[in-house]
């Protein structure tokens, strides 16, 4: 027979690691809405871009995927436009996606300092904003 000091030290024990992988699925739970975040604001710019150059070559935009009308996607949706702002406001100055991240604030996990990440990347490619340097961005002004 197993005595009741050592069922409780037992229960106990389960109890702690119980704790301990609920904290851990919290946290992971957060790590994965901010990625979320990210990809709705990423999926929404390509779909921008692609409705753009549709309608510029004349030929018919596909229907949309649905949208996720989040508010992730709310949050996200105006992120090119805030950034552009902010290269408008700080002149011609070259600066990280950490630092606009930060003025804008979206700092405060990798996953929005990401989706600034690449939302400078794809400013660059449309050349309305220019790589100045590893991990450096400027206005597209020379």
């Amino acid at each position: 027979m197993v005595s009741a000091s050592r069922t409780a030290h037992s229960i106990e024990v389960t109890a702690e690691g119980l704790q301990e992988e609920l904290t851990r699925l919290q946290f992971h739970k957060q790590a994965l809405e901010r990625e979320l975040a990210a990809v709705v604001a990423h999926l929404g710019s390509v779909q921008r871009a692609l409705g753009a150059l549709e309608s510029a070559l004349g030929t018919p935009a596909p229907d949309p995927a649905p949208q996720m009308d989040t508010d992730a996607d709310k949050q996200y949706g105006k992120l090119t436009e805030q950034i552009l702002a902010y290269f408008a406001e700080a002149g011609d100055v070259e600066v990280r996606a950490r630092d606009v991240a930060a003025a804008l604030g979206r700092d405060a996990d990798s996953g929005s300092i990401n989706a600034v990440r690449s939302t400078l990347d794809r400013l660059v490619a449309s050349s309305r904003v220019r790589r100045a340097g590893r991990g450096l961005y400027r206005t597209g002004r020379s």
